[in-house]
């Protein structure tokens, strides 16, 4: 288990969250986790003034830039990966009828071993249906993923939303402990592949829509549109929790709530979502996910209504993946004179196990900003168009002795379109 050190140069990034709104040429207060409902007239802000807002937000985008970049270079990550996930309200809610939201978000999510644990796993045979216990060693996994998520609303009450990833990833470890080299010191494999993801469809229905409140609930399925066959550089399947896909379809059922504390000032936010995906043809079952945030958004400039500052707290839980395999353990020198040597079988029969060196548990604060570059600038290429950005800083991790998610970053851009005219 892993406490984040507070000494963190890290923790002096002022960086502050962007759920996304929905600005229209009348300059609307209401942003997108609350219930701004009242509409102030748009009037053209004096040149000096507009000229203020624009310094303001080139310093606050250096900054986040500034003081992300030395984490952003020297991150690392490892097998079996993750993505980070934050709230932005653009993606919950149900957009009015007619109006189309797109969201596109960049991604960085590192991965590497925490203090105290060695990166020793099982390996994954997913191919051959074997679990080979102590047979990896753990070195480090980066993510990349670009979402594009569109969000249209059918009625005022019902949406949809498509949610299509492309990932990048690299992954290294060592592979053949008690098997490879002239000590049994196994040899360094590493792994890279790009392509789509599994895509993510989902009906929302706004449950309680007033002035100041809304609950979403949300129902998605995972469609396996990743790819499931991607070969590390020795020429071997890669394990399936590294894959872009899963393999199989996902159930997704969750919930959004949001309040608005104080009228064109502060809302709370609360996001839950469970996710089930089935055993894939491979014998291979991903474990159940849970998530919770909670959060809150402010204006802190009563004269600055583009500017949104945001904290949310995220949980995670994942439960132990599942396979359908024969169960191993390398060779170690106790087993001399077959080590280095072929693993050693425990149980030939292919039955349901456990993978022990999966599930993880992990707590982390997302703090971040968004600014709408409507309020900003008068144009039609600004119009319903916001930038965000995140940092999300992990505060307690728990990941079984494998690779833990490190400090993230997300970037966004989302803008809206009314197809429809109510």
């Amino acid at each position: 288990m892993d406490l984040f050190q507070p000494s963190s140069p890290v923790l002096l990034t002022v960086i502050f969250v962007i759920p996304s709104e929905l600005f229209r040429r009348t300059r609307t207060p209401k942003w997108s986790d609350g219930g701004w409902i009242k509409k102030i007239p748009y009037e053209k802000e004096p040149a000096p003034y507009m000229a203020v807002k624009r310094s303001l937000l080139a310093c606050l985008l250096g900054f986040a830039i500034i003081l992300a970049w030395p984490a952003v270079r020297t991150a690392e990550a490892a097998c079996g990966a993750v993505t980070c996930f934050v709230v932005i309200g653009s993606q919950q809610q149900v957009p009015q009828a007619g109006l189309l939201t797109f969201n596109t978000i960049y991604n960085y999510t590192p991965m590497r071993l925490l203090d105290g644990t060695n990166g020793v796993i099982p390996a994954i045979d997913q191919a051959n249906r074997r679990l080979i216990l102590d047979h990896h060693q753990e070195i480090r996994t980066i993510t990349q993923t670009v979402n594009f998520d569109l969000n249209y609303g059918i009625t005022e009450r019902l949406g949809v939303q498509v949610t299509i990833p492309y990932l990048w990833r690299t992954h290294k470890h060592i592979d053949g402990l008690g098997e490879e080299g002239a000590n049994g010191e196994g040899e360094l494999v590493p792994f890279g592949d790009n392509g789509i993801g599994d895509m993510i469809i989902t009906a929302k229905y706004n449950v309680l829509s007033t002035l100041r409140s809304m609950v979403v609930a949300g129902f998605g399925v995972q469609v396996p549109t990743g790819s499931t066959t991607a070969r590390d550089d020795a020429g071997e399947i890669m394990e399936s929790p590294t894959q872009l896909g899963r393999g199989n379809v996902g159930l997704i059922g969750s919930v959004y709530q949001t309040y608005e504390l104080i009228p064109h000032r502060l809302n709370q936010f609360f996001y839950g979502s469970y996710r089930h995906t089935f055993r894939n043809n491979d014998g291979y079952q991903f474990g159940d996910e849970y998530n919770l945030n909670l959060g809150a958004n402010g204006v802190p400039l009563e004269k600055a209504p583009w500017l949104v500052l945001t904290g949310q707290f995220h949980w995670r839980y994942l439960v132990h993946d599942n396979i359908s395999a024969s169960l191993e353990r390398s060779a170690t020198p106790a087993d001399a004179p077959d080590f280095p040597g072929e693993p050693i079988v425990i149980d030939p029969a292919i039955s349901n196990r456990s993978v022990p060196s999966t599930g993880s548990t992990y707590f982390a604060f997302s703090p971040g900003f968004q600014v709408s570059l409507e309020g900003l600038i008068d144009s039609p290429l600004t119009r319903m168009t916001s930038l965000y950005f995140y940092s999300q800083i992990p505060i307690m991790r728990d990941s079984n002795n494998n690779l833990a998610q490190g400090i993230s970053y997300i970037f966004g851009v989302t803008r809206s379109f009314q197809l429809l005219k109510s």
